[in-house]
């Protein structure tokens, strides 16, 4: 069984080659992918083409700008040439020492194995939004076993046609894998503390990729807004009721203009809602409808050729 180690690059110039030479005891007859995102930058670059060029295995590709890991991740996958493939961090958090213990869970009976840390490695807040992220996936996108879902897996190639049809911004890597199969699997994994920098997955980029995910992969903010429709119907039904109720017992008072403009606010608001909603779904129907990439290739470099590719 042969694998290609996709590894998507974002100012990792200083890590880089220890992570190569750690997979060392891979390359024999496997491949090492890494994708430069780096908006730009030509420190990661100049790593990565360096590497490719020393490292017969190795292939190096850089975007045109940063198009987010998980573009860089398709442009990755949709290059990759062996039946497995394996996805990891550029931080050195992924052991490539763990890689086996990924590869043994995949049996013939699961096509696609998930690294879960042994301990959780980020801060309170970020773990929330995480699990509240991966719980959105498996309630309103029906991605089994999401709770398991990471960046370090191992999963057999053929998983990548179900990303064939994917274009434009808002790639969601797992969604896609899990369109192609439900033989999921997991096993626990050492990760590995973060020694320099930080993570480039903010709070606020989490919920970002939270909304990509509903908008982009699910009808359930459409239903949303109609159970609240009908809550604002019933609301409205139970306050005619009372009026009814006022007048025939001889109850009924003018009304104020509180009254008033709280009930035109509520409906306003309940109407600016849908339409934000609905607005939501229409740009991204325009955005890929546009032709709008999901990520351009600069150039590669594979050994000591130099190329350049097509946009996808």
């Amino acid at each position: 069984m042969r694998i290609s180690v996709v590894v998507p690059c974002y100012r990792s110039a200083a890590t880089l080659p220890p992570l190569v030479a750690q997979l060392g005891e891979f390359l024999d007859g496997h491949e090492v992918v890494l994708v430069v995102d780096d908006d730009g930058g030509t420190e990661t670059w100049a790593a990565a083409s360096a590497l490719a060029r020393a490292h017969p295995e190795v292939r190096a590709i850089r975007l045109a700008r940063n198009f987010g890991q998980h573009g860089a991740l398709l442009a990755g996958l949709r290059a990759a040439r062996h039946e497995v493939i394996v996805t990891m961090d550029d931080d050195l958090q992924h052991p490539p020492s763990e890689i086996p213990r990924l590869l043994a869970a995949l049996t013939d009976d699961v096509d696609l194995v998930y690294g879960v840390p042994e301990a959780e490695e980020h801060g309170l807040l970020r773990n929330a939004a995480s699990r509240l992220v991966k719980a959105g996936m498996a309630g309103t996108m029906g991605v089994r076993n999401a709770r398991l879902v990471g960046a370090f897996r191992a999963f057999r190639a053929f998983l990548v046609q179900g990303l064939d049809g994917v274009r434009g911004p808002g790639t969601a890597i797992d969604v896609g894998l899990s369109w192609g199969t439900t033989r999921v699997a997991a096993v626990r994994v050492r990760i590995v503390p973060r020694e320099a920098g930080r993570s480039g997955y903010t709070l606020g980029r989490l919920l970002r990729h939270a909304a990509d995910l509903a908008f982009g992969y699910s009808t359930a903010p459409l239903r949303l807004v109609t159970y609240a429709g009908f809550l604002v119907g019933l609301g409205g039904l139970g306050l005619f009721a009372r009026l009814i109720w006022a007048y025939a017992s001889g109850e009924t008072r003018i009304a104020g203009f509180t009254t008033i403009a709280s009930m035109v606010a509520f409906s306003s608001s309940a109407v600016m809602i849908a339409v934000g909603v609905l607005g939501e779904y229409i740009g991204r129907i325009h955005t890929t409808g546009s032709g709008r990439p999901g990520y351009v290739i600069r150039e590669q470099v594979e050994g000591q050729v130099t190329s350049r590719a097509a946009t996808r």
